[in-house]
């Protein structure tokens, strides 16, 4: 079958990925290839991870593109040190 990866917005705001068999084999192959010399990777319909168009429910805005970003823990601690700061909830 092939793949298929749907990522939106619910009208709730909660961000929802919804896959097939194939579509998650297909993310968690792309996101295994992650490293420091291959830093993210591309979604969208003619992408490294293509995405459906067709939202499951009235209502859902489609994310039609975007990326996934490796960000390793010594590189944030360099380049964006804040996002590595405990929550006061935390």
């Amino acid at each position: 079958m092939k793949p298929r990866v749907t990522i939106a917005t619910a009208k709730d705001g909660q961000l929802e990925n919804c896959v097939n068999e194939a579509g998650r084999d297909l993310l968690v192959k792309e996101l295994l290839g992650l490293s420091t010399s291959w830093d993210h990777f591309h979604f969208g319909s003619e992408m490294e991870l293509p995405v459906q168009t067709i939202p499951y429910r009235e209502g859902d805005r489609i994310h039609y593109w975007g990326k996934f970003l490796f960000r390793p823990d010594d590189w944030d601690a360099e380049y964006f040190p804040h996002v590595l700061e405990p929550k006061l909830s935390e």
